[in-house]
């Protein structure tokens, strides 16, 4: 596809939503319209300013502002905005962690009690049980989504848009195949092991891409590790490689290698990479 990630799409929809916030800010009340504007004024930044390097961020800040900005909106014109209390059972469609499950029942909660102080008792009594299982029945679909294809689902994703870093699991997968490559085409294929800091894993890793070929591979092993799939016409033209992929990174980074062909036939493991298990020849240095 020529946008893999429709980050075009998604950008055109930001900016849709944030002049729907701005349209229905006219006539409300002047705190429901300054929710109505700062919703705007952020979906605005975040379709113009966001970088969408990461496929997904661990800040939970934006779910967060989305609740507070739900519940300031019903709280700030219940008889206006009631019809926002259906917008919590699409958040429950959406993975998500503990935390956020808990702040969204609490958020539901307190939401139709707002709602059901302008209500008569029976219309707020149906609003609870219709919103009650249309929620359960959402986050049913959400877990059965994550157990049945989210695994599988995420280890086929690149972790960066446009560039070839994997998750681990990928390289798992990839090894054997290039192992056969490799013998049937004569050709030399390594695995480069890259420790850096924490802070620097996602710059390496964007280096490391730019820095090697369209058929070659980034992995992410763990919070500091990468691994890089490498392959060459000869071990000396590998070796140059090497030097010139570990030259790029930061001075403190310890660059590793093993041949494909010193794997052997036994099962490969992240932990026999990253910890130098027995199963394999243990890494040589490649740098300082």
């Amino acid at each position: 596809m020529p946008n893999e990630y429709k980050v075009c799409f998604l950008r055109i929809n930001l900016l849709l939503a944030a002049a729907a916030l701005a349209f229905w800010s006219y006539g409300a009340p002047a705190p429901a319209a300054i929710a109505l504007w700062v919703g705007a004024f952020w979906l605005l930044l975040t379709a113009t300013l966001m970088d969408f390097n990461l496929r997904r961020s661990r800040d939970l800040s934006w779910q967060l502002l989305t609740i507070l900005l739900l519940l300031y909106l019903i709280a700030a014109a219940p008889e206006r905005h009631g019809i926002l209390v259906w917008v919590w059972a699409a958040f429950f469609l959406l993975p998500q962690s503990r935390m956020m499950l808990t702040f969204n029942v609490l958020g539901a909660a307190v939401s139709w009690v707002l709602v059901a102080l302008a209500t008569p008792m029976a219309q707020a009594l149906m609003l609870l049980l219709a919103l009650g299982v249309l929620s359960l029945l959402a986050y049913a679909q959400s877990r059965k989504l994550v157990d049945v294809h989210g695994s599988s689902v995420r280890q086929r994703l690149r972790l960066i848009p446009g560039l070839n870093l994997w998750p681990a699991e990928q390289l798992l997968r990839d090894l054997n195949r290039e192992q056969i490559r490799a013998k049937r085409e004569n050709i030399h294929a390594e695995v480069m092991i890259v420790h850096v800091k924490r802070h620097q894993l996602w710059s390496c890793a964007q280096r490391l891409c730019n820095l090697t070929h369209a058929f070659e591979s980034v992995y992410r092993l763990d919070g500091s590790s990468l691994a890089v799939l490498l392959l060459c016409t000869d071990p000396h033209d590998m070796n140059e490689r090497r030097q010139r992929l570990c030259s790029a990174l930061p001075g403190d980074t310890r660059c590793q290698y093993v041949a494909l062909s010193e794997l052997g036939s036994e099962p490969i493991t992240i932990k026999s990479l990253t910890r130098q298990s027995v199963a394999i020849d243990a890494p040589r240095e490649c740098c300082s």
